[in-house]
């Protein structure tokens, strides 16, 4: 008996108060990594009317000018009016940072900082920065093996930011969101049932003030120039039963930090699969690559990724543990849900050879901490927005499939029969 069900994810923009603390976070990691590669990094960022508040722990050598960097990013996003309750130029800058504690870098310092390639003795010397789990999942539902659903609520909101800054819609502000509701049967997607886009715009457009006229001409215009270009590539597509629904309150005037609050880490479903996989509850952003939190993540989608890749399952996630000061994961967990072609436990097996989960070793598969100097100071504030997982618009190393070749050869026959 087949099963119909609808699967729904969000996103949202680069100016939502949550992405901009996300953004500034993510911009001081790169500025403290491309002066000093060694630097300890856990950066949180509160925004609220006219106000940034810069706190955490940092540990580094790099000097760098905190406010003018916040500034810069909040111009970056589109925060330039003071009239918009938020601007860069106006807004107030608090700074209130500590060192990291001694006792969490214990047992992580000594390996870390090397720079050239460590020796495998090394690399089982430095521990983990704190105990947690990690997820990462891919599926095939999309070429960059995300599921559908977040796929498009990302592809929304991007398209939605694109707009205006090229001022082809200029009355659009910084702050929105997007959600998509897809349906499927049997764990295909066949359908989208619904389409909802929250965005922030001026009081009046095109002289038009009145709400049901501002409204009608918002939906008309995004339907043309977001909705229609995010799906002009994508097989499964709106037709006449599908909902599209804008600005459902009516109108969208008051938005980003002087419509709410926002905080860093605050978006971690968005930020990886959607709600369509777990998540172990740990954030991203702010944070450098020796916290597990984030580089363990990027490591399980690396390994999900392949896996499904390679032909070995349609759906997989992948799941680790560790414990503070410990380099080897205490877990390590796949699952196909029912999709695998090969047997789990040698697949589990093969995993463990041939993939890098010790925190050192997974700096050092990705380069994670000299890539900040390899693209002028940005790499990890652009994930900051958009997803950290299945961006074809950036290259992220755990998004390579490199591993696809000797997963295959790994299991040949059971592979080949399956195709």
């Amino acid at each position: 008996m087949s099963r119909r069900y609808l699967f729904t994810s969000e996103s949202v923009t680069e100016g939502h108060p949550d992405k901009i603390c996300d953004q500034i976070s993510d911009t001081i990691l790169d500025a403290l990594l491309a002066e000093d590669p060694s630097s300890r990094v856990a950066a949180e960022v509160v925004v609220n009317t006219g106000l940034v508040l810069i706190t955490g722990e940092i540990t580094s050598k790099a000097k760098v000018d905190f406010v003018k960097v916040a500034r810069q990013k909040i111009a970056e996003i589109g925060y330039t009016d003071a009239e918009n309750g938020f601007s860069a130029n106006s807004c107030s800058v608090l700074v209130a940072l500590d060192e990291q504690s001694s006792d969490i870098a214990q047992g992580v310092d000594a390996a870390h900082e090397r720079r050239e390639e460590a020796s495998d003795a090394e690399l089982d010397a430095v521990g983990a920065g704190d105990q947690g789990l990690m997820f990462g999942f891919a599926c095939d539902e999309t070429p960059e093996f995300m599921p559908l659903p977040i796929s498009l609520a990302h592809r929304l909101s991007r398209r939605l930011s694109a707009v205006r800054k090229t001022g082809e819609l200029s009355y659009l502000r910084p702050d929105g969101k997007t959600q998509v509701t897809v349906i499927y049967e049997d764990g295909k997607p066949i359908g989208i049932d619904t389409i909802l886009i929250s965005t922030q715009h001026t009081p009046t457009i095109d002289h038009l003030s009145d709400e049901k006229s501002v409204r009608e001409k918002i939906k008309a215009d995004l339907w043309t120039a977001v909705v229609q270009p995010v799906f002009s590539d994508i097989d499964v597509k709106p037709d006449d039963r599908t909902r599209f629904l804008v600005n459902p309150t009516g109108k969208f005037v008051i938005g980003g930090p002087q419509g709410d609050s926002g905080l860093t880490g605050r978006k971690i479903i968005i930020d990886t699969y959607g709600g369509y996989s777990r998540h172990g509850g740990g954030a991203f952003s702010g944070k450098d690559p020796t916290k597990v939190d984030r580089s363990a993540a990027y490591a399980c989608r690396h390994i999900a990724k392949n896996i499904v890749a390679a032909g070995l399952a349609e759906k997989c996630e992948v799941q680790v543990s560790y414990a503070i000061g410990v380099a080897q994961p205490t877990s390590i967990f796949i699952e196909t849900f029912g999709t695998g072609k090969v047997d789990e436990d040698k697949l589990l097996e093969v995993v463990k050879e041939n993939f890098e989960l010790r925190p050192a070793g997974i700096i050092q598969t990705f380069n994670l901490r000299n890539l900040p100097g390899d693209r002028n100071g940005r790499f990890f504030q652009e994930t900051a927005a958009y997803g950290h997982m299945g961006r074809p618009d950036l290259d992220l190393p755990w998004e390579h499939l490199d591993k696809v070749d000797v997963l295959k050869k790994a299991f040949s026959p059971a592979v080949s029969a399956s195709a």
